[in-house]
């Protein structure tokens, strides 16, 4: 017998396209227990909403007009780490899944998936449960233990300005294409940023990257 909650689950929707929105909407509103509170489109506002309406699950795209998903889920569990995040994306890349379990996401799942398994994501996300792949988070662990002895060199090679810049962009889960506009460089520029901050790190990819950048904000 499942159980059923006394009060509805209060659910804000992140995602840039309206037509995603309005369909996520449709499917999940007054849906077994859920109530979509408010909708969101870019990362200030998702964040902004998150501080008024106090949802108590956010389903969040990784990718945002205005950044990541991964930095405002950062950004939102610093202010209210009660608060449980499911990321909905069409990205496989086990990089930006690790990206988001390192930003304290509970659930990563695609949009290709259909609407009973979203609901059934989101309710056991609310009862306490996490809907990820246990390997990536195994993957996540370790590297974070492992960090430490892995960033030694750093102490005696500082990462440059515009490389720390970059760092905390890939930390965010994005390409580098993104990097390059954000930063209004070319692909070459970052890529060739990207060689020297894995050189000093002595580190060879980005999620490996993203959890350095998070084991030094701890």
């Amino acid at each position: 017998m499942s159980i059923v909650r006394a009060n509805p689950i209060r659910l804000l929707l992140v995602d840039d396209h309206e037509v995603v929105r309005v369909g996520l909407r449709t499917v999940l509103h007054n849906n077994q227990g859920i109530t979509v509170v408010g909708e969101a489109g870019t990362k200030a506002a998702a964040v902004r909403a998150v501080n008024r309406l106090k949802p108590d699950i956010v389903l969040m795209d990784v990718r945002l007009p205005d950044g990541s998903g991964v930095e405002a889920s950062r950004d939102i569990l610093a202010r209210h780490p009660a608060t449980r995040i499911i990321f909905l994306t069409s990205y496989a890349d086990d990089d930006s899944a690790l990206a988001c379990v390192l930003a304290g996401a509970q659930g990563y799942v695609l949009k290709n998936i259909d609407s009973d398994f979203l609901i059934r994501s989101i309710r056991a996300v609310s009862n306490g449960q996490s809907i990820l792949d246990p390997t990536l988070t195994q993957r996540a662990l370790k590297w974070i233990k492992a960090m430490p002895a892995q960033a030694s060199p750093v102490r005696k090679q500082s990462l440059a300005p515009q490389e720390e810049r970059v760092l905390a962009l890939v930390a965010e889960g994005l390409t580098n294409k993104e990097i390059a506009a954000a930063m209004q460089l070319s692909d070459k520029t970052v890529k060739n940023y990207l060689a020297n901050m894995f050189q000093k790190l002595q580190i060879s990819r980005r999620a490996q990257a993203a959890t350095f950048f998070v084991k030094r904000q701890a």
